[in-house]
């Protein structure tokens, strides 16, 4: 289970793993197993990480909670950070049947123009929030093109970090973006099973191996930050996140410089009315969020307002470095929120505010501002 350090892309790591096999090895797993994992913490070994989301490391979940708050006090300190999501389209040309955004949805399609998105960089300055996350449907390519170009140079100035969630884009089109101050891309595989075709049946996402390589297109690029993650209930969650840990692995090897960010999205509730074959218990998601912790330390693991309050409340403190908060996921939903055409429906509602006062009393700081855009320059008098 070993990664191969003279491959040349994730695609031939990846044929190395098959879904079948990866099944019976993890049938195979022992506590013994478990324990070898939890004695090396930070090994960023794929096959520790397989043991640590593994059924019989349940009854370890303790001890991980343990290591794995100590693993991210000592990493990133008494700090979490705050962004929030930026929606600025619901358009979508695909057809995924878990997404509120699906274009077999009967539903009014929305565009943000420049003076829409300035209402909503409005309120998220009032809000507190310094780092927003663009997130759109999927346009033609070239229409992306067009439109994020423009829209990054009608946010970027506003903030101090601007990341994006949108449709896997050629290298080009990352590079042009991250010169204008583009500083991170998440872009989830949703599931690196079989049943890949089977949930997004139309549309340029049904292009496995396109947005499988996305990362390598972001690492060409320079971005500074790249996302990982899957939907976790479309498939089996321990096998899902074993490939995403595998990812991980090639991309520090491969792209050390970038930073590496995981999420969380576990399936809520959409206009498509779908329901995940493999629901995800809270339990379970503890398991895995302080498994990613314990397998690589440096990770920055987000968790969004997709979970309950209550569950935010106990997780954060011991493993989660960033964090939304005050999210709104339709186009326009910040300045105009009675629209309501929003991608799924979150489960948080507190503000910045808010979950700033419920950190403090963990001992937490809540983050807004961590780094000055003039640090990614190479000549700091261009600021």
């Amino acid at each position: 289970m070993n990664l191969q350090t003279g491959a040349t892309s994730f695609t031939q790591i990846f044929e190395q793993h098959p879904w079948a096999d990866l099944a019976a090895q993890l049938a195979a797993i022992t506590p013994a197993d478990v324990e070898q994992a939890l004695s090396r913490p930070g090994s960023g070994n794929p096959k520790d990480f397989l043991a640590l989301v593994s059924p019989v490391a349940a009854p370890y979940l303790e001890q991980m909670a343990a290591l794995s708050q100590q693993l991210t006090r000592k990493r990133f300190g008494k700090t979490v950070q705050l962004y929030a999501p930026l929606y600025l389209s619901n358009e979508c040309i695909n057809s995924c049947s878990y997404c509120g955004f699906s274009k077999e949805i009967d539903l009014p399609r929305i565009r943000l123009n420049r003076e829409q998105v300035e209402a909503e960089i409005k309120v998220l300055k009032a809000m507190g929030v310094e780092h927003v996350l663009v997130v759109t449907g999927d346009f033609s390519e070239t229409q992306a093109r067009e439109y994020l170009t423009e829209a990054i140079s009608w946010i970027q100035p506003h903030f101090a970090q601007v990341s994006m969630e949108v449709q896997p884009l050629p290298e080009s089109d990352y590079r042009c973006l991250s010169e204008q101050g583009l500083h991170g891309v998440m872009c989830y595989q949703e599931t690196y099973g079989p049943r890949y075709a089977e949930f997004h049946k139309k549309g340029k996402k049904k292009d496995f191996f396109w947005r499988l390589e996305t990362p390598e297109r972001l690492g060409q690029a320079g971005v500074h930050k790249m996302g990982l993650g899957v939907l976790l209930g479309l498939d089996d969650w321990r096998l899902d996140s074993f490939y995403v840990a595998l990812h991980a692995s090639y991309i520090q090897k491969k792209y050390w410089q970038t930073r590496l960010s995981i999420s969380f999205p576990r399936l809520r509730p959409a206009k498509m009315g779908f329901s995940p074959d493999h629901p995800v218990s809270d339990r379970e998601l503890v398991q895995l969020i302080l498994a990613y912790r314990i397998f690589d330390e440096n990770l920055e693991l987000a968790l969004s307002t997709r979970e309950s309050p209550h569950f935010r409340n106990h997780m954060i403190p011991l493993a989660i470095t960033s964090i939304s908060a005050g999210s709104k996921t339709d186009p326009g939903g910040y300045a105009n929120p009675e629209v309501a055409l929003e991608q799924f429906e979150i489960n948080d509602e507190r503000s910045p505010k808010e979950m700033e006062r419920v950190l403090q009393s963990s001992g937490l700081e809540l983050v807004t501002r961590d780094w000055e855009p003039h640090f990614g320059l190479s000549n700091p008098t261009e600021a």
